[in-house]
């Protein structure tokens, strides 16, 4: 009882206080009701994690050669999106003695729309870095000192974002030839300083590809930040041409271009949830020489493959590839991970493209944009279960040998693995079926997809047990929360009756995507354990309701009659309501196919009641969407949770090894190369808040063994 009364005390105080004195006090309270919890929740934490499901194997999935050289050239360092590096410089037995090499502060103001979101790419003897706002920085890979920056002066909305840049080098261009080409349609530039208007002089042999949230793609030369002259219009393409009617923020990529050869391919984000007829998930190809239009991959009309015809558009609401694609240069595909059609929670109106494509992988051919297969993971999405992670491509063992695979990690905590070549499952997959009675208007599919062949993550059945709290009246009201929503399991329909979903629409796994340790030859991934609320209602507002938001002569205009509300469980202290752990690190078996070990990712010490931080290291697992890398040293990093670390994990059992303080949390995913100057391996980490932290900051830090 005295974690209850200590919970009553704490309401009446602060139910009697100044809010800035009900702040001071809740500081001090709220540490000493974790501590009388400690006790409860260590043991659900112990048996939470006594897994040992398998015992780690010796195949080497597709290893390379350990301590060899190498860049981080492309998102997940590769082209197929595996976030292994094979440097075993920094390993298990001296990651203890790794101490700050350098930190470099990219001056980018913080921005209440702007979220720092950036894995670093390093080319050679430079790292180049982008901002929430796109301005594209590099500075040297052994002192972080600035060599250049580009500010493309775009103005900031709600959702500023940058999670890479792509890199290109032109096969036959030295810089005594330099590049000359016809500009492309594209719109004019935004006003650039003098520093980087492009001299007339050679430029561009080796190019940084980069886009912005005023949906441009723009090329920069690789040594001096200078546009490329023969890129676009003076070194710029404007990404709305063909879309018709895109208004502010309602059309932008923030992810990673992906170069594959000669390509620069691209999606976008678009706004959820606000008009049906919303710009056109189109993905498209431009020449990373020219900037001319390659390609086009319209889902909603096969007939376009370059720009529309005059007077048409791309296809408009149709399901968009916002996160990192991947490629497979040798079959020539490119591999789409694709969205769904908004709003996410209602899909009448939704068109039999949209039904076909919705949360899916798609691959294409690279040289010409034409579809080879298809395989969608969520049939008739009405829970925003899109596929935010990037493709995985691996050699995954089959029968004795290896067949070229594709991985994909969802929201759901489902893990599908496919024959790159086919789409085929090389892994087992069956149609269970799921809860129906959707609303009047809507309807569901009987079925769903579920990857049985491999483990299923933080995705099993919630029970009224599993609502947590720090005291038991917080955990009562949480209970009494679980009875008062609907929930049947996996695929609750979204009605007026609130309902629970688990996983979240956060998931599961997220953009972070994982990591494919290659010398032990496991699947390395993290997730999210954070049920929702989701209620339709009425809209607040009749100008805003989606039913009004677009032309009557749109499919399905009268056909999404609500809002939809989201929210996390927490109990009234601002306290998960489910059970930690609420965030995991999850190693897997590809051999056997079975969990090798899980690990909570995060400890409570900036998490506490009503957001206040109880400096406790207490590990409860926190929310994050940065994903890990692994390497040849056997140590995974990660740093995206809600206290602020750098974390080396062993990958072999999931312990954490060493672990550095940051100045402010993390949003991204790391990344690590060996300088081909000095031969030092450097870890590197943007660290510019955590998402559900108010710190901000605009950290850089890149971490090695002492020199001597």
């Amino acid at each position: 009882m005295a974690p209850a009364v200590l919970g009553l005390l704490v309401l009446l105080l602060l139910a009697g206080l100044r809010r800035d004195r009900a702040r001071s006090w809740a500081l001090g309270l709220n540490g000493l009701a974790l501590v009388l919890s400690l006790a409860l929740m260590g043991g659900t934490l112990v048996r939470q994690f006594s897994i040992g499901q398998a015992e780690p194997s010796d195949i080497a999935v597709g290893a390379s050669a350990p301590g060899a050289p190498g860049d981080w050239r492309y998102y997940g360092r590769d082209a197929g999106g595996r976030r292994f590096a094979p440097f075993d410089q920094i390993d298990k037995a001296n990651i203890k003695t790794l101490e700050v090499a350098w930190t470099y502060r990219t001056g980018d103001a913080a921005h209440r729309g702007s979220e720092d979101q950036n894995t670093p790419m390093q080319i050679g003897d430079t790292v180049f870095l982008c901002t929430p706002r796109n301005v594209v920085i590099a500075v040297d890979a052994d002192t972080g000192a600035e060599r250049w920056r580009h500010d493309p002066k775009v103005k900031p909305g709600f959702w500023n974002r940058c999670r890479g840049v792509g890199y290109y080098e032109v096969p036959t261009l030295t810089p005594a030839a330099p590049v000359v080409a016809t500009p492309v349609a594209a719109a004019s530039p935004p006003a650039s300083p003098a520093s980087a208007v492009a001299p007339a002089q050679p430029l561009c042999a080796r190019r940084i590809i980069a886009t912005n949230i005023a949906a441009q793609l723009i090329a920069l030369d690789a040594s001096t930040g200078l546009l490329c002259p023969g890129f676009g219009v003076n070194g710029v393409v404007d990404l709305k041409a063909g879309m018709g009617e895109v208004k502010p923020n309602f059309y932008m990529p923030t992810s990673t271009p992906t170069v594959a050869g000669d390509r620069v391919i691209l999606g976008g984000w678009v706004m959820d949830n606000r008009e049906l007829g919303e710009p056109s998930g189109v993905v498209r190809a431009f020449s990373a020489l020219t900037g001319e239009l390659i390609w086009a991959w319209d889902l909603g009309n096969p007939a376009i493959t370059k720009l529309p015809p005059e007077g048409q558009t791309y296809t408009r609401g149709t399901p968009n590839v916002w996160s990192t694609p991947a490629f497979d240069a040798e079959l020539g595909l490119v591999y789409l991970p694709t969205g769904n059609a908004t709003p996410d929670y209602w899909g009448s109106h939704r068109s039999d493209a949209s039904e076909r494509y919705a949360s899916s992988v798609v691959a294409l051919d690279i040289a010409t944009g034409l579809e080879r297969w298809r395989y969608q993971t969520v049939h008739h999405d009405l829970w925003d279960y899109d596929i935010p992670s990037q493709p995985m491509l691996a050699d995954f063992p089959t029968g004795g040998g290896t067949t070229p695979a594709v991985i994909q990690l969802t929201k759901r905590g489902q893990i599908f693995v496919l024959d790159r070549r086919t789409g085929q499952p090389l892994t087992q997959v069956v149609e269970r079926p799921v809860p129906q009675g959707a609303e009047k208007g809507e309807w569901t599919s009987p079925t769903q997809p579920y990857s049985v062949g491999m483990p299923t993550i933080g995705a099993e059945r919630v029970t009224e047990a599993q609502m947590w709290g720090i005291t038991p009246l917080d955990q009562m009201m949480c209970r009494m929360t679980f009875r008062s929503l609907r929930y049947e399991g996996d695929f609750t329909p979204t009605g007026l009756k609130a309902s629970l979903q688990y996983p979240g629409n956060g998931g599961g796994m997220n953009w972070g995507s994982g990591t494919l340790d290659e010398t032990g030859g496991r699947l390395i991934v993290t997730d999210t354990r954070m049920p929702i609320s989701v209620q339709l209602k009425p809209p607040k507002r009749p100008e805003m309701s989606l039913s009004r938001a677009v032309d009557r002569s749109v499919r399905g205009k009268d056909a999404v009659p609500y809002d939809t509300d989201t929210n996390w469980l927490l109990s009234p202290l601002s306290v998960p309501c489910f059970q930690p752990p609420n965030g995991t690190m999850t190693a897997i078996d590809l051999a056997s196919r079975k969990v090798v070990w899980q690990v909570p990712l995060g400890t409570a010490e900036m998490s506490g009641p009503f957001g206040l931080p109880s400096g406790l290291p207490i590990p409860i697992g926190t929310f994050g969407l940065g994903g890990p890398i692994s390497t040849a040293g056997g140590v995974t990093f990660h740093a995206s949770t809600t206290d602020p670390y750098l974390r080396g994990y062993d990958s072999a059992t999931g312990k954490v090894i060493w672990k550095a303080r940051l100045p402010v949390g993390v949003g991204g995913t790391p990344m690590t190369y060996v300088s081909p100057k000095t031969g030092r391996q450097y870890v590197v980490v943007s660290a510019g808040g955590a998402r559900q932290m108010k710190t901000r900051g605009d950290h850089v830090i890149a971490y090695a063994l002492p020199k001597t």
